[in-house]
């Protein structure tokens, strides 16, 4: 500062409130425009981690989050960054190791949110692969901070989530729409959030109907391509050809679905002539690159990011949130499979 002060001939008051903005300062438009070209000249630079220290204020918000390599991670992060970008904020983010049937390795995570502390972000997001209770470390309260994607397993923490109910809702209602009454639910695994929120769904919109979910036609695929596949064969094999074999499936993933397509295909049936099908997710490269493209419900991860980030402004301004778990919506996306 005090080079640009003499590069400029003022004082180094001067260019302090320049730089800091200073509405109330009494510099004129010809001596803000000559700090500002020394700036320029100089190639002049604040220092961040003294200007947070002063002001306890940095401009950043941290992102710890498991899911940098995920088909959804860009979304979620990309709704955090434009959201954050609309009041000048920014985002660091710390990756911590992918979850697994354990958990996340515990001890990068820790070092996660000690790594984003460490540069006195203003406010914390945790964002995690699947919706999940979780254990965020301790540290996570020295700043507001919010979860995405998965809620406080001691609930303390405000969290955005999925709307899987309704989710599951809207894919049955639609094949409803369609004529399909006979229809048969390829699970994930049976004891997660997904799991339970969309089965609810779909058992409502089956009631709104006046009809009940047959248990024979809902099968486990655990998530995956090869579980979809085999849920599929069990489904179709178990019913000989109008004898209450299933006119639909709903595969409560893309991968699931993707291995029904086979099974379905295998037995001669076309998709969706013969037998309708629907996903839950829109992972994309499965999605709209199966034939027939596939009808399924989005997860909104942007949403969800923007959302969070949000809340973490209003948390950061001292302002109080309306809801410590805020859902939302899984929208249906129209392809060709139903």
């Amino acid at each position: 500062m005090a080079d640009v002060a003499k590069y400029a001939g003022v004082s180094r008051t001067a260019v302090s409130f320049v730089l800091s903005n200073r509405e109330n300062a009494n510099v004129s438009q010809e001596t803000k425009h000559r700090i500002l070209e020394a700036v320029q000249t100089l190639g002049y630079r604040p220092n961040a981690g003294a200007r947070a220290l002063a002001s306890k204020r940095s401009d950043w918000y941290g992102i710890v989050t498991e899911i940098v390599t995920a088909p959804f991670a860009v979304d979620i992060i990309k709704g955090a960054q434009d959201q954050a970008w609309l009041s000048r904020r920014f985002l660091l983010i710390a990756p911590s190791d992918q979850a697994d049937a354990v958990g996340p390795n515990q001890g990068m995570e820790d070092a996660a949110f000690e790594k984003l502390l460490e540069q006195r972000v203003e406010g914390l997001l945790y964002a995690a692969t699947f919706h999940r209770a979780v254990h965020v470390p301790k540290s996570a309260n020295e700043v507001p901070t919010v979860l995405i994607n998965c809620f406080d397993a001691d609930g303390k923490l405000p969290s955005i989530v999925p709307d899987e109910r309704a989710g599951g809702r809207v894919a049955v209602e639609r094949l409803l729409q369609a004529g399909h009454s006979r229809i048969g639910v390829i699970n994930l695994d049976p004891n997660i959030p997904a799991a339970i929120g969309r089965l609810e769904g779909c058992r409502e919109a089956l009631a709104g109907a006046g009809l009940e979910l047959d248990p024979d036609l809902v099968v486990p695929g655990y998530a995956t391509a090869d579980g979809g596949y085999e849920a599929a064969c069990e489904i179709l094999d178990k019913f000989p050809a109008g004898a209450g074999r299933p006119t639909a499936l709903f595969c409560l993933n893309d991968r699931m679905a993707m291995g029904a397509y086979d099974a379905i295909k295998e037995r001669g049936l076309a998709i969706p002539q013969d037998i309708a099908v629907i996903g839950f997710d829109n992972q994309e490269l499965i999605a709209a690159y199966l034939r027939p493209k596939l009808t399924t419900v989005a997860l909104p991860f942007e949403e969800m990011g923007a959302l969070g980030v949000q809340t973490l402004a209003s948390l950061t301004a001292g302002q109080p949130i309306t809801a410590h778990q805020q859902m939302v919506d899984c929208p249906l996306l129209e392809r060709y499979s139903v």
